[in-house]
């Protein structure tokens, strides 16, 4: 085997070269990664499907190892089950699930709201507003087509309500919670008929909060939070569920 001239070794060319394969196996890993979540989120992988990584690696053009890697971060977003010597599958829906996730939410968003409100100053108002208005361009009305770039901007409001005060783990924890949430977002925003105008709900809330309103605010959120678990669990009732995926919700 040929040697490596010195000169490459004194110079770092090996450490160069092993931080570019690095690098692009991470940027395999991150696509497959964001191509999965898709998938999942717009249910084109359903809950309880079993992901076989075999027949998968084709379909997302990477390598077992890279697949393996990406379904694993999926895990630490609770949208993939690992199994005990059974491999993986995608997280079921349930209704359960969401409210319980809507309780934990409720808990910890609305008093970080009331706390941003009394504590926020100029800056955190400035980037209320520059986030709302962002949002605001995507949602009058909200289409399903337009569900990928609004949850994103969604997020960023939501999070930039409770930015008044700085408490990183509890923007972990939301970050978290609204990962979870968003495959039932999805479903909800496919609904027809659903009775809600969202940006109606995000118009108050934010009225609210720029005006200091603390207490009407913070029912403001609430009530928008609660509100998708609401619509689907009457829509599943009256068998007017328009994801598939839907269906498979417990009761």
């Amino acid at each position: 085997m040929a040697k490596r001239p010195v000169h490459a070794l004194a110079n770092g060319d090996g450490d160069a070269e092993g931080d570019e394969a690095a690098n692009g196996s991470r940027t395999l890993i991150e696509r497959a990664y964001a191509q999965l979540r898709e998938d999942i989120v717009e249910g084109r992988l359903a809950p309880d499907e079993k992901l076989r990584v075999e027949h998968l690696k084709d379909r997302y053009a990477v390598g077992a190892g890279t697949l393996r890697e990406a379904i694993t971060r999926l895990v630490s977003d609770a949208l993939v089950v690992a199994e005990a010597q059974r491999g993986f599958r995608v997280a079921p829906i349930a209704l359960e699930d969401l409210e319980d996730l809507t309780r934990l939410r409720v808990h910890i968003e609305i008093e970080a709201l009331r706390q941003s409100i009394r504590l926020g100053g100029a800056g955190w108002r400035g980037r209320l507003v520059a986030a709302f208005e962002e949002m605001s361009a995507v949602e009058q009305p909200l289409q399903p087509t337009d569900a990928r770039r609004w949850e994103a901007l969604n997020s960023r409001f939501h999070e930039t309500l409770v930015t008044g005060v700085d408490s990183p783990w509890t923007l972990k924890v939301l970050r978290q919670l609204a990962r979870h949430g968003e495959r039932y977002r999805r479903y909800a925003i496919g609904l027809v008929d659903s009775g809600r105008n969202v940006h109606d709900e995000h118009q108050q809330i934010f009225d609210l909060a720029m005006a200091g309103q603390e207490a009407r605010a913070a029912l403001a959120l609430e009530a928008h939070i609660r509100a998708t678990p609401d619509l689907l669990r009457r829509h599943y009732r009256e068998g007017l569920a328009a994801h598939p995926g839907l269906a498979r919700c417990a009761m």
